[in-house]
């Protein structure tokens, strides 16, 4: 299975043991756990951007005094 070594300060590795502790880990595991949540998180921010993006005409019709005005069809901007 791939690893990986990752260099930390002092201070920062105090901070991570610290981190781990808190939440019951060894420090591999919470390090392990960290990366793959982030990466969840990245596609679940992805996803919800793009779904919002999918609906925004029909936000921005529904709700004409909340688009920006530098985004309204021909308005000058306040």
């Amino acid at each position: 299975m791939p690893s990986l070594n990752v260099t930390f300060t002092e201070e920062e590795l105090d901070g991570v043991r610290a981190a781990a502790a808190a939440e019951g880990k060894s420090l591999k595991q919470y390090l392990h756990d960290l990366g793959v949540r982030e990466m969840q998180r990245g596609r679940f921010v992805a996803g919800a951007s793009a779904w919002a993006e999918r609906l925004r005409g029909e936000f921005d019709d529904a709700f004409p005094e909340e688009v920006p005005p530098s985004e309204r069809g021909g308005a000058a901007a306040a």
